[in-house]
């Protein structure tokens, strides 16, 4: 079943259907899914301090996880036992930080080490979807982390008078084989680039974006571009706490996922982002061409990429 997403985006100043194909029936998904082991992702990553600003406040991380069981002895007859068991996933994740040359990069960085934490601590991991109550505890899970992460931030601040105000993106793709699950918060960006065309996965916690959703903004007004740096939502921020956006989603053989900060979108248009990972001979070397393309463009700011290219088995 697919269930199909409208999504702001800009085609002649009307609204452009973006598909998003959420996991509504695991128990089919599962009959015919390769396992995540056979999976080939091509994952890479880069980031610059830009041109501008006299730190880098970015952070990324890219991680692969997994799970595996051999057989070492056994006395069950041949052929009824797989000699390997063997489960692999990736994680990206992107963190823009403000409030400050010395908080903004605090806020980034204790953001990825307090997730990974988390995880690490986690003791029943998912390495399997098998029914439709695993998706809903994915979700919930991705949705506490994000809280536990606020709570971290907010903490740190109100223990040292340096720190406060701080807060940071944050963007997070985990696949397991065919599965995806996308949490996001603020304005970095997740996108799929899927049979030559590129979509925009995550919706921008921005006072501009807040204001075309309500019909009384024009995106190319020069007045509404100028709040695209507002946000309406952030980890750690001063305002009350937000949820994240969470996506299910279902991965196709030669999908690519991009994460990236504003320092990108801010200065690369969508049409030349689509046109770099068409043509770059490798996740490295679109990487480090968007930051080119971003520095070229002036580089007012960090500019960080993370970038998986999937490819499943015949």
């Amino acid at each position: 079943m697919i269930k199909h997403t409208e999504k702001p985006g800009k085609s002649n100043g009307e609204d452009e259907t973006v598909e998003i194909f959420q996991l509504v029936t695991p128990r089919a998904i599962e009959s015919a899914d390769p396992s995540s082991s056979l999976v080939e992702v091509e994952i890479a990553a880069a980031t610059h301090r830009g041109l501008v600003r006299a730190n880098n406040q970015d952070h990324y991380l890219a991680l692969r996880f997994g799970r595996s069981l051999e057989t070492v002895s056994t006395n069950i007859p041949e052929g009824s036992l797989e000699p390997i068991f063997q489960e692999t996933g990736y994680g990206m994740v992107v963190a823009d930080g403000m409030g400050g040359m010395a908080a903004g990069d605090v806020a980034s960085r204790t953001a990825l080490c307090k997730l990974v934490e988390l995880v690490v601590n986690t003791p029943d991991w998912f390495m399997k979807v098998n029914q439709q109550e695993d998706l809903a505890i994915s979700t919930r899970r991705m949705t506490q982390r994000f809280r536990d992460i606020d709570d971290e931030l907010r903490e740190s601040a109100q223990n040292n008078s340096a720190l406060q105000g701080m807060g940071t993106t944050l963007t997070v793709a985990v696949s397991l084989g065919c599965n995806l699950l996308i949490g996001h918060i603020g304005d970095s960006r997740a996108y799929m680039l899927r049979s030559k065309r590129l979509h925009q996965l995550t919706r921008d916690d921005t006072l501009a974006q807040a204001l075309i959703d309500a019909g009384i903004a024009d995106p190319e007004d020069t007045a509404t571009r100028a709040m695209r740096h507002v946000l309406t939502a952030a980890i750690g921020s001063t305002g009350e706490p937000v949820d994240p956006q969470v996506l299910r989603l279902r991965l196709n053989h030669d999908d690519q996922i991009l994460l990236c900060t504003d320092g990108l979108t801010g200065m690369v248009s969508d049409e030349v982002i689509a046109s770099t990972l068409l043509e770059a001979p490798s996740a490295s070397a679109a990487c480090q061409t968007l930051v080119d393309l971003a520095l070229n463009a002036g580089g007012l700011d960090n500019v960080t990429i993370a970038l998986a290219h999937y490819r499943f088995p015949a």
